[in-house]
């Protein structure tokens, strides 16, 4: 059972999450040949202020 964690920022529309969720359970299906129906994905939304690279927040750049 593959499991996949995806961390983004918040802000994309159901739609797009949606989207994002049958990509890569497709793409990890084809390349691993495990079944679809066994794909988990986590979505993991986080704030601009919650993420940090080089000693600054995504929120003060």
């Amino acid at each position: 059972m593959p499991l996949v964690t995806i961390k983004m920022f918040e802000g994309r529309t159901e739609e797009q999450k949606k989207a994002l969720v049958e990509k890569v359970t497709e793409a990890i299906s084809e390349t691993t040949g495990a079944s679809a129906d066994s794909v988990t994905i986590v979505i993991e939304e986080m704030t601009k202020n919650h993420y940090a690279v080089g000693g600054k927040r995504y929120s003060d750049l």
